[in-house]
């Protein structure tokens, strides 16, 4: 196996993980499998209900 056998293996490798994870995310956020556990997104954290008059 020379050097560039092996280098195209790497990228041929990263390059499907990639793709997969990025399937994977598209999939996930169209809600076609898992279940909702109602939990909102990193950027909408429990600071934001700080901001509330009580």
């Amino acid at each position: 196996m020379s050097q560039n056998d092996l280098l195209f293996l790497v990228v041929t490798l990263i390059l499907v993980s990639t793709l997969v994870i990025v399937v994977v995310n598209l999939f996930r956020r169209r809600g076609g499998g898992g279940s909702d556990d109602g939990r909102a997104g990193w950027w909408e954290g429990p600071w934001d209900d700080d901001d509330r008059r009580r």
